[in-house]
């Protein structure tokens, strides 16, 4: 029997949940790895409109996400809300590859993909959340390995995605893509035993065929909805906002039907979104124009083998699924010590992290490029390092403050809140990205170097003072936290 000190002593459901994400975001990752480079090469966009339309996709994919966290938790149940999702999303995977050959379907596929996952993204956390009890020690941990689970996913595909697409075609690669979702489905179907009597509500209701029936058609209706949005960018960000304003809406009505320490709670996780739509902005980079910049300003030579320069995402993975089970550990031990950083305090530590990783690939571009305008490989590592240590201490730990704070008739609702904070996030990201886009058919380093590096090191200054500004907020939030344990009525008012 395993120590309660171990990072890996967490519920049975834990490895489950664990291998259905995995194999989801090996799908997801695939696709969103090569999609911007995709739409350059084969469909003939400028980076300009690549950007902006891959922001409008991903910005779909995640603001959907809410709504799936409310048909899980209300609904068809936690559970069949997930299956659901993962079906539809292979479904969009597998049209993916039939546009190479139907161009025309393009659209209609990636808004597949975002019902797909709006549908499946919150459930999963969720029901892992309901798989602990209120400040059960191993939450940050077990949330940091599941995290971890995501990076696996991705490495392994952010790996093959784009030497797949380069040898074979990108009509392989994305149905590989598909291929991970029947992956997914099928650990579902060998491990369901585990969450046996674990789920929403309705998960533990009799199946409703109508209601099933009901956001089956909703989710057609939504497919070609989320088409027609990614043609006309500017109503999908109009709608994108409807859709913010609403949920914000929804978040402060139930905020203020909460009272005393619960109140306290929901203020604290409202702050930390709005500090992690920052980070998500900087997130955003990494498909765009840190990607292209790998491209066109990066050396890829290794000991004479050349490597596909997309591959180099694949480093965010990489440092994350290496640093989890650290940060994992460290969590648990600090833990049980009581000497554990708050959450506000790792918000902030990440958001240095990110400030740090962009003002190097600034520095690297600008002092170490060699005469041809290309800069070593092993800057990139190095930036991937931080960037991963950032997202690790933000994004990895964001369902561990949905899971710790929020009520749990709430979840699934805040889980798909946090995900719409990436909605925003993606958007405002691909508009960050134009600034870096090259003038059309120019592809000389020496011309493409001063443009990253301007945008580079713009964003990691503004990184930075968003960092020190979170390191100010940082103890009034933990006193908030602190005083919601102690049930002191007063700490609202002292920490405004």
């Amino acid at each position: 029997m395993k120590s309660d000190t171990s990072i890996f002593n967490q519920p049975k459901p834990f490895k489950m949940i664990f291998f259905i994400e995995l194999w989801e975001r090996f799908g997801y990752y695939g696709l969103q790895g090569i999609l911007a480079v995709y739409f350059v090469e084969h469909l003939g966009y400028s980076q300009e409109e690549a950007f902006v339309t891959f922001g409008a996709f991903a910005a779909l994919v995640f603001g959907l996400v809410s709504i799936g966290g409310y048909v899980g938790d209300h609904v068809l149940g936690t559970k069949r809300t997930m299956l659901l999702g993962a079906m539809v999303l292979a479904v969009g995977y597998f049209m993916m590859s039939m546009s190479i050959q139907h161009p025309g379907l393009i659209f209609y596929a990636l808004a597949t993909v975002a019902v797909g996952n709006g549908l499946f993204k919150a459930n999963p956390s969720s029901l892992l959340a309901k798989c602990y009890e209120e400040n059960d020690t191993r939450l940050d941990g077990a949330f940091t390995l599941y995290y971890m689970s995501i990076n696996v996913g991705s490495l392994v595909a952010l790996s093959m995605s784009p030497v797949i697409a380069a040898e074979y075609g990108y009509g392989v690669a994305f149905l590989i893509c598909g291929l991970g979702l029947i992956a997914s489905l099928l650990s579902y179907l060998v491990f369901r035993y585990t969450v046996q009597g674990i789920g929403s509500k309705p998960d533990n209701q009799p199946l409703s065929y109508l209601k099933l029936c009901i956001v089956l058609l909703v989710s057609v209706a939504a497919i070609f909805l989320c088409a027609w949005l990614m043609v006309n960018i500017m109503m999908a960000n109009i709608v994108l906002g409807l859709i913010g304003i609403t949920v914000v809406g929804v978040f402060m009505k139930e905020t203020m039907a909460e009272t005393g320490a619960a109140r306290k709670r929901m203020i604290v996780v409202f702050v930390l979104m709005l500090q992690a739509i920052i980070f998500y902005v900087l997130y955003a980079q990494m498909p765009t124009s840190l990607n292209f910049f790998t491209i066109y300003n990066v050396d890829t030579q290794v000991m004479g083998f050349n490597i596909n320069p997309v591959s180099l995402q694949a480093l965010n993975p990489f440092w994350v699924v290496l640093c989890s089970p650290i940060l994992a550990f460290l969590y648990m031990r600090f833990g049980q010590q009581g000497r554990d950083l708050s959450m506000p305090a790792k918000f902030t530590l990440g958001m240095f992290m990110c400030a740090f990783a962009f003002l190097i690939v600034a520095a690297a571009g600008t002092y170490f490029a060699d005469a041809q305008g290309m800069v070593s490989m092993g800057w990139m590592v190095l930036v991937y390092l931080f960037q991963s240590l950032g997202e690790l201490l933000i994004s990895g730990l964001g369902l561990a403050m949905v899971a710790s704070l929020v009520p749990q008739r709430l979840m699934g609702f805040t889980m798909g809140a946090w995900f719409l904070t990436q909605a925003a996030s993606f958007v405002i990201g691909g508009y960050v990205a134009t600034f870096s886009a090259a003038p059309e058919n120019v592809t000389d380093p020496l011309l493409t170097l001063p443009i990253y590096t301007k945008l580079f090191l713009e964003i990691g200054l503004v990184a930075l003072v968003v960092a020190v500004i979170m390191a100010w907020m940082a103890p009034k939030l933990t006193r908030m936290m602190d005083d919601e344990q102690t049930g002191d009525s007063d700490a609202l008012v002292q920490a405004s």
